[in-house]
């Protein structure tokens, strides 16, 4: 299986050499990569951002793609992402593995969330904290989750 990130705006120079370590140790257990798409710049309107955003995230994504939202966490009769403890994420990703998803792909949206084209092709939604938390460090915190996840499924120390 592979797995792809998307997000947008480039990596912050204080996490890039922390995204790189966790992706270089994500690629031993799978194929992995992370598309990094520009910043839509100039526009103040929330859903015309949203807008511009989800072009650029849908152009990245084949129909043949499972597509997995990192969102926040769903608030009561509300659109949001499901929360998971380590051990219940890595049982996700075994679960994809099982249904031989060839491509399970993650994406991080803007600061005003995601257009509802991008809801409408996603399988999931996942969050990881009901914190709010800068892209950023979403990034990060994902990548750190999804190395983790991995040993968790090898039985390797890293977990405890």
């Amino acid at each position: 299986m592979k797995i792809r990130l998307i997000c947008l705006n480039k990596t912050a120079k204080e996490y890039e050499n922390l995204v790189a370590e966790y992706s270089k140790r994500i690629a031993r257990y799978t194929k992995f990569d992370m598309v990094i798409l520009p910043a839509v710049k100039g526009i103040n309107a929330s859903e015309e951002q949203q807008k511009k955003e989800a072009e650029k995230i849908l152009a990245k994504i084949q129909s043949t793609s499972y597509v997995i939202l990192l969102n926040e966490t769903k608030p009561i009769n509300s659109i949001g992402g499901k929360e998971y403890t380590s051990k219940q994420f890595a049982n996700l990703l075994q679960q994809k593995m099982n249904a031989s998803i060839s491509e399970l792909v993650f994406v991080i949206g803007g600061a005003y969330g995601f257009y509802q084209s991008v809801y409408d092709i996603a399988k999931e939604q996942v969050s990881l904290s009901k914190l709010t938390l800068p892209h950023q460090l979403v990034r990060l915190v994902f990548l750190e989750q999804l190395y983790r996840g991995f040993t968790i499924l090898r039985g390797e120390k890293y977990h405890h």
